[in-house]
């Protein structure tokens, strides 16, 4: 059973390198084509596939619009020679054990099931604050917030990409969502998405930073094990907290998201 993972990269420097290494051992390849970033992102695509050769297969593309993002989704999963697809953003770390979880459950059952669906750990303001339960949207297998379908299988008929940017999906031959077919299962195999912390030093013409503190990560928290490895000098430290005028935005939208989740997301 072949797993290859497809990741799609713009300027994510402050967490690709730790998004890959959390991965690449477990998996037969990754791909990762760039779309145009102007950071450090390629510098350390290059850094990574020296590291771990063919493992990794890079293509550089160059910016693309919306509708060209959801293509290049397509071309990245028809020039996937694999039996099952892991979807790996650049903003995204795995726990080991979760990880080796869905291989496992993909080794195991990935002739009787189609895709798998995991929880996300979603820190917000900095890496030590997890966001609100409640501002998850996904409503996936009857289970409402944060979480994603990860992996899927290519032997699903007519498994294609759909939609523009920011709203892309995977379907079927007729059209409809692979979570929505009967045989997703649910996997609790979380991952940390870091999706609204700053993903690059550089400015982005798309940044979901958000001014909120969610609630502190209980002491002795353990963070995916690639974060406490060494890495880089061209790399910023992933521990940064959140300071100055970003804290205090912080501090004064915090309450307004609260009340607002609760009165308008019950």
């Amino acid at each position: 059973m072949k797993i290859w993972v497809n990741t799609i990269v713009n300027n994510e420097e402050n967490f690709l390198w730790f998004s890959v290494m959390s991965v690449v051992d477990f998996v037969d390849k990754i791909l990762i084509w760039d779309s145009g970033s102007t950071d450090n992102s390629v510098e350390i695509i290059k850094k990574l596939k020296e590291l771990k050769g063919d493992k990794i297969e890079f293509k550089q593309v160059g910016r693309v619009s919306g509708l060209e993002f959801t293509k290049m989704r397509q071309k990245m999963l028809d020039q996937s020679k694999s039996d099952w697809i892991i979807i790996l953003d650049g903003d995204e770390i795995w726990w080991q054990a979760s990880i080796k979880k869905i291989i496992s459950e993909i080794i195991k059952r990935g002739r009787q099931v189609e895709g798998i669906v995991v929880p996300m750990v979603v820190p917000v303001g900095d890496i030590y604050h997890i966001q609100d339960e409640r501002a998850g949207r996904y409503n996936i297998l009857g289970k409402k917030g944060h979480f994603s379908l990860k992996a899927f299988s290519k032997a699903i008929p007519g498994l294609h990409a759909d939609w523009p940017y920011g709203k892309e999906g995977f379907f079927d031959k007729d059209n409809r969502l692979i979570q929505e077919r009967e045989k997703i299962v649910f996997l609790n195999a979380p991952f940390l998405h870091l999706t609204h912390l700053k993903r690059s030093n550089s400015k982005r013409l798309y940044n979901k930073f958000k001014y909120e503190l969610g609630r502190l990560v209980p002491e002795g928290f353990k963070f995916p094990e690639i974060l406490y490895r060494e890495f880089p000098e061209m790399i910023s430290s992933p521990w940064k907290k959140i300071s100055g005028i970003d804290y205090i935005k912080a501090i004064i939208q915090t309450p307004l998201r609260w009340i607002k989740r609760r009165i308008y997301y019950r």
